[in-house]
C-alpha cells in the first residue's frame, strides 16, 4: 500500500494536469475558429467593397471619357467658328463644354493662343486642368485597391487561424498518447511536449488581430 500511495497521487495529479491542458485546449480551439470565421466574413466584405468600387470606377471612368471626347469635339467645332468668325455659333459651343472644361478654356483664352506660339495647343493641355470624372474614377480605383489589400490580409489573418487550430488538434493528440502510458518518463516527456505546444499556440493566437 505504501508504494501505491505515491503512485496514485502521481497518477491524479498528472491526470489534473492533462484536464486542465484538455480545457484550455478546448476553450481556445472554440476561440481560434470563431476568429477564423469571423476574418473570414471580413474577408468577404471587403471584397464586396472592393467589386462594388471598382464597378463605379469603371462607371465614372467611361463617363469622363465620354465628357472629354465630347469636350474635344465641341472644341474642334469652335476653333473651326472661330476661323469662320461666327461668334454666335463660338457662344453657343462654350455653353456646351462641362465646367472643368470651360474654366480651362477661359484661362487658356487669357493666354491669347492664337497670338502666342507657347501657349498650350487647347483646354485640354492647360496646366491643372483635370475632368472630374476622370479624377473620381482614379480615387475610387486607388480605393478599391485598398479594399482588396485588406482583404486579401483578412484571409491571411483567417488562415493563420486555422493554422493555430490545427496545433490545437496536435497539442489534443498528444495528450491522448500521453494518456495511454504508464511510464512515468515517457507520460511526462509526452504531456510536456504537448504544454510546450500549447502555449506556444496560445501565444499564437493571443497575437494575431481579433474582431
Amino acid at each position: 500500500m505504501s508504494e501505491q500511495a505515491p503512485q496514485e497521487r502521481w497518477e491524479k495529479v498528472v491526470e489534473i494536469i492533462e484536464v486542465s491542458v484538455l480545457a484550455i485546449v478546448a476553450i481556445a480551439t472554440a476561440f481560434s475558429g470563431y476568429q477564423g470565421t469571423q476574418w473570414g466574413g471580413e474577408q468577404a466584405r471587403l471584397y464586396g467593397l472592393a467589386s462594388s468600387t471598382r464597378f463605379e470606377a469603371e462607371a465614372a471612368a467611361t463617363l469622363g471619357g465620354q465628357e472629354l471626347v465630347a469636350d474635344a469635339s465641341f472644341f474642334t467645332a469652335w476653333l473651326q467658328a472661330h476661323e469662320a468668325g461666327d461668334r454666335e455659333l463660338q457662344a453657343m459651343l462654350e455653353k456646351r463644354f462641362t465646367p472643368a472644361y470651360a474654366a480651362a478654356f477661359r484661362e487658356w483664352l487669357a493666354l491669347d493662343p492664337f497670338m502666342d506660339p507657347g501657349a498650350p495647343p487647347g483646354p485640354g493641355y492647360m496646366p491643372g486642368f483635370a475632368n472630374p470624372s476622370m479624377t473620381k474614377a482614379a480615387t475610387l480605383n486607388a480605393r478599391a485597391s485598398a479594399y482588396f489589400a485588406e482583404g486579401t490580409e483578412a484571409r491571411e489573418t483567417a488562415n493563420k487561424y486555422v493554422r493555430q487550430t490545427v496545433l490545437f488538434a496536435s497539442v489534443l493528440f498528444l495528450v491522448a498518447i500521453a494518456q495511454r502510458f504508464r511510464l512515468r518518463g515517457v507520460r511526462i516527456g509526452a504531456n510536456a511536449l504537448a504544454f510546450a505546444l500549447l502555449m506556444y499556440t496560445v501565444y499564437g493566437v493571443g497575437s494575431l488581430p481579433r474582431i
